[in-house]
């Protein structure tokens, strides 16, 4: 039963950082317990300064934070897991050279490690979610769905009232989103605890929420039950105009004598990979669609030369590179990372910094010293072209909200002779409105002679990019499918199982999406 009084009350909530940006605008925001509070908005609405105010990580510059009905004041993360707020962010800030267990009570003192204890509290844990990791298994080991369940094993453990999902479920396969449902349930439904749930998944949000809010440009312009609202009005309310769908891809006429940019040998990597052969030519997208740990990153790492195990040939343009990063990028490829500021990015630079490091030739006097003035354009140009929400090109990437932080990681591309493009995850944590216009951008490096190969946990962009589509399992090809001729089902029976030979994924075929 949801309780009269809220369990959290934001009144008037504002911020204004030092550089004259104001984040927020007097913000309301009730959240009970016992509910999902679906909390939406485009990259730079506001909902990434407003979850760091919620868990201490930054002071609000006015308004009131109201808890359990009397103002409160916190000043640190530990101060508001200490009141009951536990905060799972969408970048885990975990540390990766402890254990599963060191990390999940991380937050409590004394000498518990050793402590039988402490392992029986892990696994009732592991048991109320419906899932099992090694106690002793290195974070530093563990996959980003995994590092994923290992934060909301570390939330559940400080017992905490109000659990804050800032993109759960952002960089899981289907399977891996499927457990993070159950778990809010659980945890909402049963234990009635209160969810505030952000989200970039229209579906995901209908489906889970009792209440959604929406932010744009610092304010809340819809607060409403979630049985009141449809995909189509939430979207429109997130981006301030009405969507229209990225149709599929229609087929892509690609010349037999266009040349091949990207070719792979045998490309193989001991207990990731087993040998995988490709010719991508001009202007085709191929598309990788599998589930959390089939192997899609991996293939994309070692096309990248990330793989020091990898083996066989990779060719770009008909020349056979040498097995490192620095060699892919002479060659022109380019990579996107799944976990852009930890691979993508360098965060204590600022956008231009990041834009021009792949081609500082292009911005050099003598094509040896940077030119500052030049590189400041590049980067207004790329916030510019990708419509990154900064006010100059001088801002901090870590101050940028997830969605532009990403556009970042592709733009930096744009700007060097890239000739391939591996996308890995590229519209992970991205609004409607901003994950258009990235599938355009594909469609668009496809007719300009590029060649793309992309990753996504979500079948449906695949389809709508597209010229082919790889299926992979336990680090295996084991389907190819012309892109205009499958469906959404039958990539999903492929990638969970069926054999590419039955019935069930044949048929699926004629089925619509």
């Amino acid at each position: 039963m949801v309780n009269e009084i809220p369990l959290l009350q934001l009144q008037g909530v504002t911020k204004t950082f030092p550089n004259g940006l104001v984040a927020l605008r007097g913000v309301d925001l009730d959240v009970s317990r016992g509910t999902v509070h679906g909390l939406l908005g485009a990259n730079g609405a506001g909902k990434s300064t407003l979850i760091k105010i919620l868990s201490g990580s930054l002071p609000a510059s006015g308004g009131q934070i109201v808890w359990k009905g009397s103002a409160v004041e916190y000043s640190s993360p530990k101060a508001a897991n200490d009141m009951g707020i536990a905060t799972i962010h969408q970048h885990i800030p975990l540390v990766p050279t402890l254990s599963v267990l060191e990390n999940v009570f991380l937050s409590e003192e004394g000498r518990w490690r050793r402590n039988s204890a402490i392992r029986t509290r892990y696994s009732d844990l592991c048991q109320r979610i419906g899932y099992w990791l090694d106690p002793d298994g290195l974070v530093s080991d563990l996959s980003i769905g995994q590092r994923q369940m290992v934060a909301i094993l570390q939330a559940l453990g400080t017992g905490a009232d109000l659990i804050v999902m800032d993109e759960p479920t952002a960089s899981l396969a289907a399977n891996e989103r499927e457990v993070v449902y159950k778990i809010v349930r659980q945890l909402s439904r049963v234990e009635n605890k209160a969810i505030l749930f952000v989200s970039h998944f229209l579906d995901e949000v209908v489906a889970l929420t009792d209440r959604v809010t929406i932010l744009r440009d610092g304010q809340a312009v819809v607060d409403a039950a979630t049985s009141e609202l449809d995909e189509s009005r939430i979207a429109e309310a997130i981006v301030g105009r009405q969507i229209v769908a990225l149709e599929k891809a229609p087929p892509q006429k690609i010349e037999a004598g266009a040349p091949v940019l990207l070719e792979l040998k045998d490309l193989a990597s001991i207990g990731k990979l087993e040998p995988i052969s490709l010719r991508v030519r001009a202007g085709e997208v191929i598309g990788i669609a599998g589930l959390l740990g089939s192997g899609r990153s991996e293939l994309l790492h070692a096309i990248f030369g990330a793989d020091p195990d990898a083996t066989g040939e990779v060719l770009v343009d008909g020349e056979k590179i040498r097995k490192s990063t620095a060699s892919a990028v002479r060659a022109g490829l380019g990579l996107v990372p799944e976990d852009r500021m930890a691979q993508g990015l360098v965060p204590g630079f600022e956008i231009w910094r990041n834009t021009t490091l792949p081609a500082l030739d292009g911005v050099a006097r003598g094509r040896w010293l940077p030119d500052k003035a030049r590189e400041l354009e590049r980067g207004e140009e790329a916030i510019r072209r990708l419509s990154i929400k900064a006010s100059s090109a001088d801002i901090l990437v870590t101050e940028l909200s997830g969605g532009n932080a990403q556009k970042v990681t592709i733009a930096k591309w744009l700007f060097s002779d890239v000739k391939v493009f591996l996308l890995d995850e590229p519209t992970a944590g991205i609004d409607i409105g901003a994950k258009t216009d990235i599938l355009l951008l594909v469609r668009e490096l496809a007719a300009a002679g590029k060649a793309v190969v992309i990753v996504s946990s979500e079948f449906e962009e695949i389809l709508a990019v597209s010229s082919r589509i790889l299926v992979m399992r336990d680090g295996r090809c084991i389907a190819e499918r012309v892109g205009h001729e499958t469906s959404e089902h039958e990539l999903v029976l492929l990638a969970g199982g069926h054999s590419a030979n039955s019935d069930d994924a044949q048929q699926s075929n004629a089925q619509p999406l």
